[in-house]
């Protein structure tokens, strides 16, 4: 049986997994990924903690038969993350980015090279859960919304900023707006400073998704599952449950959809 390790490298989070060869990125259960962990993307710039997280993997895993990763911290993060295990050169190291070819599957970028490498695996992970038409929203730092279509074409998408990236500009560039925090905001308009920005940033977002939708069913590729991942996963799910233009799709939050994109291209590829 072949062991498979996988990394996402994002902007925040440097997350990882291992599975193996008898399991496929189409299944659905919870307890998908046997091993996993998360640390700060900011870990590879240190070696003392590119040392420890060496060894931490290296004495939990045995020896895997591939590495497939995806990245989008930039060149020095991936030469970090390249680094970690000197005791295994024999294995091959497999990066995923935006123009990697996947069997069945093909995007309207006009430059896939530019295409964010996380988004497309993003895309490839949804397409391992199901071939409807799928709105694929990531949202971490940034939030990205793409389409893909239940033929296999990715028809492109949105980039904004994440919530908290949102909050922190109005804070950072204003005189007397502050950094919220976020509580049980009500539904509609904020009575409170706090809840005013903390609901018009969600209102953003969401509305983005909405527009999305609509503009899907011009383009004659209707939603029909929304998938989303991501550290604000939850908060949005939960908002998209409350709209009464998008209550009656399928919604469903799912962890590593990117590691599970790496995972389906890897298949293809070792």
């Amino acid at each position: 049986m072949s062991l498979y390790l996988l990394f996402d490298v994002g902007n925040t989070r440097l997350k990882w997994a291992a599975v193996e060869s008898s399991q496929q990125p189409g299944d659905r259960q919870k307890k998908l990924w046997a091993y996993s962990g998360s640390i700060s993307s900011k870990a590879l710039a240190s070696p003392e903690l590119r040392a420890e997280l060496a060894d931490y993997i290296a004495k939990t895993l045995p020896k895997p038969d591939a590495i497939g990763f995806t990245c989008v911290a930039g060149k020095d993060a991936i030469e970090n993350l390249q680094s970690l295990f000197p005791q295994w050169q024999d294995i091959s190291w497999k990066q995923l980015t935006g123009n990697s070819e996947y069997a069945g599957m093909r995007t309207l970028y006009q430059d896939p090279s530019k295409l964010g490498a996380d988004r497309w695996a993003a895309v490839l992970g949804a397409r391992a859960l199901s071939n409807m038409n799928t709105l694929i929203i990531n949202a971490g730092t940034a939030t990205t919304i793409d389409l893909l279509g239940g033929n296999g074409v990715h028809y492109g998408g949105w980039i904004l900023p994440g919530l908290e990236l949102m909050q922190k500009s109005l804070a950072d560039n204003t005189s007397q707006l502050p950094l919220v925090v976020r509580d049980e905001a009500a539904l509609g308009f904020g009575l409170s400073t706090n809840r005013a920005i903390i609901g018009g940033c969600d209102a953003a977002q969401i509305g983005a998704i909405q527009y999305a939708i609509l503009l899907a069913k011009e383009m004659n590729h209707p939603v029909e599952k929304i998938w989303l991942d991501g550290g604000n996963a939850k908060i949005l799910t939960e908002e998209i449950h409350k709209s009464q233009k998008i209550h009656s799709l399928t919604v469903e939050a799912t962890e590593g959809l990117v590691l599970r994109g790496v995972w389906a291209w890897l298949l293809q590829n070792v």
